[in-house]
């Protein structure tokens, strides 16, 4: 019977602990740059558009993989909606959708010899661009 008792302390106490590391956990921190977003590394910033001051859309590059963050630029840290999409010549969009603080994304693709088409949306306004980047 001790046995029978110690082994529910034991486990009543572990799920305790584990409870409250499941509800101090907050969410992972957001990254600072669209560089970040992305991996860092050797992406950099071929082309974007701007939908006012309020957000832009960024296309990355690293040699290998493109990769679109949709960075907010006004109101960080309230909720909006905010997407960013991108695709190669024979695929459809790959797309992060959402109601985030900071930005969507990121979003990627391996188009290594083929063309793309990226864009994104910041509330009611969207944009896709042309095929290009091509490569």
């Amino acid at each position: 019977m001790n046995k029978i008792k110690k082994s529910a302390v034991v486990t009543l106490g572990l799920v305790a602990a584990l409870t409250g590391m499941i509800a101090t956990s907050g969410p992972a921190a957001a990254a600072s740059s669209p560089i970040e977003a992305c991996g860092g590394g050797s992406y950099h910033v071929i082309d974007s558009h701007d939908f006012g001051s309020s957000a832009t859309i960024y296309l990355l590059y690293n040699g290998t993989t493109n990769c679109v963050v949709t960075w907010k630029t006004g109101a960080t840290g309230n909720t909006a909606y905010v997407e960013a999409r991108l695709r190669h010549s024979s695929m459809y969009f790959r797309v992060d959708p959402g109601n985030y603080k900071y930005y969507a994304g990121p979003v990627k693709v391996d188009a290594q010899g083929r063309c793309i088409q990226w864009g994104g949306a910041y509330g009611d306004s969207s944009w896709i661009s042309d095929w290009g980047h091509c490569g």
